[in-house]
């Protein structure tokens, strides 16, 4: 008898995650081993179980999908992770990809499309929803990569858009510094970096451009 896949499911809206949880754990091929609601847990869960899959949201509180990417592909580099989400844009296509992602698959797709992508990943595959490949072809044929990671928000680092998610979400610069182990004075260098890259001069602002920019979903 082969030995199941092991999965954890990170996704911070507690009624889908649950529902995702049951559907797969119907399957006789696989385990979801863990569970997690945002980035900070999710790289906690996933250190401890080191899953054979993750099934990824991209837009979590306090940490992000993408930084939760390159995260785990440095200590579990074997692990193939699956982004699950709403969005379709080729920006979000392409950090998924160049951060080590396995595969993107729509929240809109069905049952059947999301085992297909979990079987093409688990293989060592690269997987796209068939509703955005032609975005991803798009792109790579009129080169637009290139002046995407011109843009403003290209030019910040990686710690730079965390920093920025969490002054979104509110958080004071001290609860950031426990979140990302870094002294509030680093913090406060961040948050003068990004404000000088983006031109912009107020928490508002911030979270505004957070929001546009798809690091926090308005409820």
């Amino acid at each position: 008898m082969s030995e199941k896949t092991r999965l954890v499911i990170v996704e911070d809206h507690k009624i889908l995650r649950q529902g995702l949880c049951s559907l797969l754990s119907a399957s006789a091929d696989l385990e979801v081993v863990g569970q997690a609601g945002d980035g900070m847990n999710a790289i906690r869960t996933i250190k401890d179980t080191e899953p054979d899959l993750v099934l990824l949201d991209i837009n979590m509180p306090k940490m992000d999908g993408i930084s939760v990417i390159r995260e785990i592909k440095q200590y579990c580099p074997n692990t193939r992770i699956l982004a699950l989400t709403m969005h379709r844009s080729e920006q979000y296509i392409l950090q998924v990809f160049k951060s080590g992602g396995d595969g993107y698959c729509l929240k809109s797709s069905g049952h059947e499309e999301l085992i297909t992508a979990i079987e093409a990943v688990l293989s060592g595959k690269h997987y796209v929803s068939p509703e955005i490949s032609g975005i991803v072809l798009e792109g790579y044929l009129e080169n637009r990569k290139t002046v995407k990671e011109k843009s403003s928000f290209e030019s910040l680092t990686q710690r730079e858009k965390e920093v920025l998610k969490l002054v979104a979400e509110a958080h004071q610069n001290t609860e950031i510094a426990d979140y990302l182990c870094i002294s509030p004075k680093t913090v406060e260098k961040h948050r003068a970096n990004i404000m000088r890259k983006l031109d912009l001069h107020s928490a508002a602002a911030l979270t505004a451009y957070a929001i546009e920019n798809g690091l926090v979903i308005k409820e």
